[in-house]
């Protein structure tokens, strides 16, 4: 049947995707393009039609051919393996958008001038980005396990409860139509409905992209100078330079600390203060194998775990003890120097 697209919502570059059930990938990479002065007001077309995405300035996730030159961008195609720089995961619809329009969404924000996309900056953000949220969407659509289904089954591994399956793929996912829900009889109306269910996905899905970046833009990487001045005087505190120290306040320090100990592990606890107010109390927390692991490089010793306030001081041996958790991965003092007291104790 052939497909027309009457009563667009916008007008502008026309953007064609598939219509039919949609998926995270597609809204991801229509969103993302609208985000772009070039995009904002872009026209969307939901068609199969040859012909139709043949008037389109951009295809997304259908036709059949990667060709930036064109601004064609599907994966579908036999033979397509193109990835990420520096990546394992095959592009999707998303990955393919946010390789070519990534780096200028991300000036957009910083708002450095588009020829600067290679500012060291964009192109960090770039990178963690992708790692961070894309890539997962690349790996969903084209079917790439987090885990090696093989090497799971070898080792007998198995979940222990359910997770609830609540994905960036399943949220798109669960707002297409059922598959008993009524269609309206007129071609035209029901693809005009169908197309509000899209709209309505890309919007969800875009709006987590744009926290994601805000917090990235926002938090994250101003948090890497504190890092690096912290990382830079870690051996103050400890000759090996075990003990990483946040005077002011704490930040988000994970990525960082990972990324310029360049594989070489050596910080095993973070002391910061729980607030910057006066006064405040002092944390020591374990710095964990990975940054979404339980695991900690060495935990706080078993003896003083689950203990609080004068009885914890008597099994440590130093005052101020506030609390060390019953996992034993963070601890709290009263003062800097009692947590830096139970750092060196906990260290030995």
């Amino acid at each position: 049947m052939a497909e027309s697209a009457p009563k667009r919502l916008k007008t502008g570059p026309r953007v064609g995707t598939h219509n039919g059930h949609f998926h995270a990938d597609e809204a991801l990479a229509v969103y993302m393009l609208r985000m772009l002065p070039a995009y904002n007001d872009a026209e969307l077309v939901r068609t199969r039609d040859p012909k139709l995405l043949e008037t389109c300035h951009t295809v997304v996730d259908v036709g059949g051919e990667y060709d930036a030159q064109r601004n064609r961008y599907d994966h579908h195609q036999r033979g397509f393996a193109t990835t990420f720089p520096g990546r394992n995961t095959k592009l999707s619809s998303a990955g393919l958008v946010f390789l070519h329009f990534g780096k200028a969404i991300i000036a957009q924000k910083l708002r450095v001038q588009s020829e600067d996309e290679e500012e060291p900056s964009v192109a960090l953000l770039h990178n963690k980005l992708y790692e961070s949220f894309v890539e997962a969407l690349d790996a969903h659509d084209n079917g790439i396990s987090v885990y090696d289904p093989a090497a799971v089954s070898a080792a007998g591994l198995e979940k222990r409860y359910s997770d609830g399956g609540f994905t960036l793929g399943a949220m798109v996912g669960r707002l297409n139509p059922n598959w008993n829900d009524p269609r309206h009889s007129d071609p035209d109306v029901a693809q005009s409905e169908e197309d509000r269910k899209f709209t309505e996905a890309s919007r969800r899905i875009g709006e987590e992209f744009e926290r994601d970046l805000d917090y990235y833009v926002s938090a994250w990487l101003p948090a890497r100078s504190i890092v690096q001045e912290a990382f830079d005087k870690r051996k103050q505190f400890d000759p090996e330079g075990r003990i990483l120290v946040f005077e002011g306040q704490s930040v988000p320090w994970k990525d960082h600390l990972y990324s310029l100990e360049g594989g070489q592990p050596s910080v095993l606890y973070v002391l910061y203060p729980e607030s910057p107010a006066p006064g405040a109390k002092w944390r020591i927390q374990c710095v964990p194998e990975s940054k979404d692991s339980f695991v900690s490089r060495k935990p706080l010793p078993e003896a003083w775990r689950g203990f609080r306030d004068e009885e914890l001081d008597g099994i440590v041996g130093t005052t101020g003890c506030v609390f060390v958790h019953a996992a034993g991965f963070i601890g709290g003092n009263k003062t800097f120097d009692g947590a830096k007291e139970m750092a060196i104790k906990a260290l030995a």
